[in-house]
């Protein structure tokens, strides 16, 4: 078989792919994941009472913007590595700005604070099963983006199943403020983060498994 023969039967059949493709199965993995982990807060926890009174509080706010921009640095980073030969230098910078802000600034309230409520702020009331619940709320995204990346062609799938798995457990917390009570950022440096790892380590363990081309 001459070289141009082979050529054209490789690419017979050949459909162009939407240049959005990659963002387009992201936003429904996201879509479907956020729904998800929504649905269970309501369904396990429930929202909180003061919910509109704490809407009006900068502080909440600061709350909710972690996660988000975890989420935001993160899907940059999922999506690099869901395609071959592309960079993600930047994408892992984005992802270390909100997590050594919120560690400096919780580290400055901790220095600030009395001594004998230094270890409150970090423990708050509910540490001790704020991790599980938010690897819970993590379940829908983590099925969803692992979708998501399966159908592309990730190739680092230790790295790409744990940017899959801190992705979703960014969501998760993001979806775990409607419930949350804690109102420390000492409380979020060290518990919300601990959230986010534990899928993060589940997705780096399964993604040579369910990623692998």
């Amino acid at each position: 078989m001459k070289t141009s023969e082979f050529v054209s039967m490789l690419a017979t059949g050949i459909v162009p792919t939407h240049p959005h493709f990659v963002a387009r199965r992201f936003a429904a993995a996201l879509f479907f994941g956020l729904s998800g982990a929504a649905c269970l807060v309501v369904a396990l926890y429930g929202v909180r009472g003061d919910m509109p009174q704490m809407l009006t509080t900068p502080l909440f706010w600061l709350k909710v913007a972690f996660p988000l921009a975890v989420v935001g640095a993160s899907l940059f980073i999922a999506m690099q590595l869901s395609r071959p030969g592309v960079g993600t230098a930047f994408a892992w910078f984005t992802l270390a700005v909100p997590l050594v802000l919120i560690w400096v600034i919780a580290l400055v309230v901790i220095v600030a604070a009395p001594p004998a409520l230094r270890l409150q702020l970090v423990l708050g009331s509910t540490w001790q099963v704020c991790t599980f619940n938010i690897s819970v709320l993590s379940v829908p995204t983590f099925i969803a983006v692992f979708w998501a990346m399966k159908g592309l062609a990730p190739t680092r799938p230790v790295i790409a199943g744990a940017a899959a798995g801190l992705l979703s457990g960014a969501q998760a917390v993001l979806v775990y403020t409607l419930y949350c009570v804690e109102m420390t950022v000492p409380f979020w440096g060290v518990w919300y983060v601990l959230g986010m790892m534990a899928p993060t380590v589940v997705g780096g363990v399964l993604g040579p498994r369910f990623l692998r081309w």
